[in-house]
């Protein structure tokens, strides 16, 4: 499957299937958290939710040791790379040292025959070595940003992204952003619904936007300020079609428009617009995808007013029109 840059918006061709086939590479020192994120969300499901071929492969297939001590016995070798639809390259103990030749060579195999590769934490630095990600933007683990930027300097590395998405290559962030990444990719290729089907049963947040900051001040609340916040922006979920100014959500949380603002970025990592927004676009998805509503409804449904505004914004953060969305994702006639 060729797979261009998309600009976040769907990336399989139309009439070719999205990745079926997962290979997860598990080097010496493997990640357990890593290798846990990815077994869990591309394990198989249930009805109506798509069926994964996935394995974990590494370099001798046997028992694997792990960063934590506790072995891991893989049974599939380097080979499973060569049929995969998704490469996913995990995080390691040793990343400062470059997987063996053959490793590099079938993550670059791996691409050049249209595999999407993805790497989340530190396992982009195996990426980086096999030069996937030259002339590309590219995130890790915020402690090891500067790191891989001065290693490969070819790369323009986002220390701040939860996940960048390049089309045929994406890297995410560290530890537990790996479920951002692979939501991230569930969503592009299969659609809003399906990727928040499986948040839901995984009990994860449906959708993080890749700009939000990697690391938050407070990310926990601490203080009747923050339940307060968090209860506002719950109602907020529930008002999508409403104007919603910061001024009348600052009001809400019984804060300043400055306080709100400023708790608003320690809480959440990202701005009060910039979560609106996304918040917006996302509930557009599912309605495009589950429902035959004109797009003129669904835009004043999600609060964008109009069609064109809804049209505009989805053209610049997904990278196609809404219709264009619907013909890749539709579940029901469209309009």
């Amino acid at each position: 499957m060729n797979r261009a840059r998309c600009g976040g918006g769907p990336c399989h061709t139309p009439g070719v299937p999205p990745f079926v086939t997962v290979a997860a590479y598990a080097p010496p020192g493997v990640g357990m958290l890593g290798a846990g994120i990815v077994s869990e969300v591309f394990d198989f499901r249930g009805q109506g939710l798509p069926r994964f071929d996935f394995a974990l492969c590494t370099d001798r297939p046997g028992r694997v040791r792990t960063d934590v001590g506790l072995p891991l016995v893989v049974e599939h070798g380097l080979d499973r790379l060569a049929s995969a639809d998704l490469v996913i390259a995990l995080p390691w103990s040793d990343f400062r040292t470059p997987p063996a030749p053959a490793v590099l060579d079938a993550l670059t195999a791996a691409h050049g025959r249209g595999a999407l590769v993805a790497a989340h934490c530190v396992g982009a630095f195996a990426l980086a070595a096999a030069g996937l990600l030259d002339g590309r933007r590219a995130t890790t683990h915020w402690r090891f940003a500067g790191l891989l930027a001065e290693r490969h300097p070819d790369v323009t590395v986002d220390p701040d992204a939860l996940y960048v998405d390049e089309g045929s290559v994406a890297t995410g962030a560290g530890a537990a952003a790996g479920f951002d990444l692979c939501l991230h990719l569930l969503r592009r290729e299969y659609g809003a619904t399906t990727a928040n089907a499986i948040a839901r049963d995984l009990v994860l947040p449906s959708h993080r936007d890749g700009g939000q900051a990697q690391y938050l001040a407070t990310p926990v609340p601490e203080d009747s300020q923050d339940e307060k916040l968090a209860e506002v922006l719950a109602w907020a979920r529930e008002h999508l079609h409403e104007p919603l100014p910061v001024a009348e959500l600052a009001r809400r949380a019984l804060m300043s428009r400055r306080s709100f603002a400023r708790r608003f970025a320690a809480s959440t990592g990202t701005t009060p617009h910039a979560w609106l927004l996304g918040l917006r676009l996302s509930r557009a998805e599912e309605l495009l995808e589950t429902t035959d509503l004109p797009v003129e409804e669904i835009a004043h449904a999600v609060g964008f007013g109009s069609a064109a505004v809804l049209r505009a914004q989805f053209v610049r953060r997904r990278g196609v029109p809404p219709r264009s969305y619907r013909r890749s994702f539709t579940r029901t006639p469209t309009v």
